[in-house]
């Protein structure tokens, strides 16, 4: 018989120091799932197309560095200790999307966003506003959240040179998972956001792919 280990606040707070390092520190994260991209063939493309795959990716690396702070977040604040923890497992598959993004970033010769550390401080923040308030506020944050990636990737799926189908077989898995996160977080009581609050999510949505996609 097993029975669940109970964290102390400072317990917590050391657990969410070191997940933030795991996220921020170049390498450090372990995915549970190889990336998509390994299967696929290297292709050759013009140094434009290059530097523009690699802001692309490069935004997508900075969304999923902002999804584990906001469930980091929300999983410290949430009151129930489901949510908790569904907030703990989501954080650990959106691990997979980090270190896919990362890797293909360093295979374009190009590096991760300078921006980082700050953008997920702001989403730690708001993820843990969001817990505060209610589970059911915080769950539907996250379905918002998660259906406004899917957009962003599906926009830029459509911007891909069509020989590069390393990132699209990353950004194609990252857009399923992303899907069902958000359907996962509706089913289990998450608060349908109006479209105003929706707006305003994407003007900050935004400000992040504009400042990430060189810097």
């Amino acid at each position: 018989m097993t029975t669940q280990r109970h964290y102390s606040p400072i317990d917590r707070l050391l657990l969410q120091a070191d997940a933030a390092m795991r996220t921020l520190l170049p390498f450090s994260g372990q995915p549970h799932r190889p990336s998509p991209a390994i299967v696929q063939p290297d292709a050759q493309m013009s140094d434009e197309d290059t530097r523009h795959v690699a802001g692309l990716m490069r935004i997508n690396h900075t969304g999923e560095v902002c999804a584990q702070a906001l469930y980091q977040g929300q999983a410290l604040t949430a009151k129930l200790p489901q949510v908790r923890e569904a907030m703990e497992h989501a954080a650990e598959e959106e691990i997979d999307h980090l270190v896919w993004c990362e890797q293909r970033i360093h295979q374009l010769g190009s590096h991760t966003s300078v921006l980082n550390p700050l953008f997920y401080g702001m989403s730690f923040g708001i993820g843990a506003v969001a817990g505060l308030i209610s589970d059911k506020v915080s769950l539907g944050f996250v379905a918002a959240t998660e259906h406004q990636v899917c957009k962003h990737l599906n926009e830029h799926l459509e911007q891909l040179p069509a020989e590069d189908e390393k990132s699209r077989a990353i950004l194609e898995q990252m857009r399923v998972d992303e899907e069902h996160h958000a359907e996962s977080a509706l089913q289990a009581g998450g608060f349908r956001f109006p479209a105003p609050v929706k707006f305003g999510m994407s003007l900050l949505a935004k400000v992040m792919t504009k400042s990430t996609y060189r810097i």
